[in-house]
């Protein structure tokens, strides 16, 4: 069985950002569906549109700051378990604690190396779809357990 395709979106105002990040993933050799996304606003209308498994995100963007973005993603039940990667140029112990706050996952300063933004992807990855792989087998028992309870009048 081949491994999904996974579905990453990157929100960077920085087109060359983007596209630097989307080169050192689509160079990593995994199979990556790439959307991107340039505002605050765009973002979230995309993680609707998309339902990404991991969302690269700055932090300084027009419309909506990645913290606001990050912050209402994480309140939305239907998309708080996506993992998100704050990549962004501040680097203050500051951003860090605001970033953790706001919901991110975790947390890479620019520029970024391709090793390690390689690394903690495949990492958010596999825990991604491993908790989707749990949240279908707990679905899966209630059904088991819901259909072997005996019908009472």
């Amino acid at each position: 069985m081949s491994a999904p395709v996974s579905k990453i979106l990157i929100a960077d105002d920085n087109l060359q950002n983007c596209e630097l990040l989307d080169a050192y993933l689509s160079e990593s050799g995994e199979p990556y569906e790439i959307v991107m996304t340039s505002d605050g606003a765009s973002t979230l209308d995309k993680v609707q549109e998309f339902q990404p498994d991991l969302i690269l995100l700055d932090i300084m963007m027009p419309k909506m700051s990645g913290y606001e973005v990050c912050q209402r993603i994480k309140q939305n039940p239907a998309s708080k378990n996506i993992p998100i990667l704050m990549v962004t140029a501040l680097n203050e112990m500051g951003d860090i604690e605001k970033a953790v706050k706001a919901g991110a996952d975790d947390f890479l300063t620019k520029p970024v190396h391709r090793l390690e933004l390689t690394t903690r992807v495949r990492s958010l990855l596999r825990v991604r779809h491993l908790t989707n792989e749990r949240d279908r087998l707990l679905a899966y028992l209630e059904e088991v357990d819901a259909a072997a309870r005996p019908v009472t009048p």
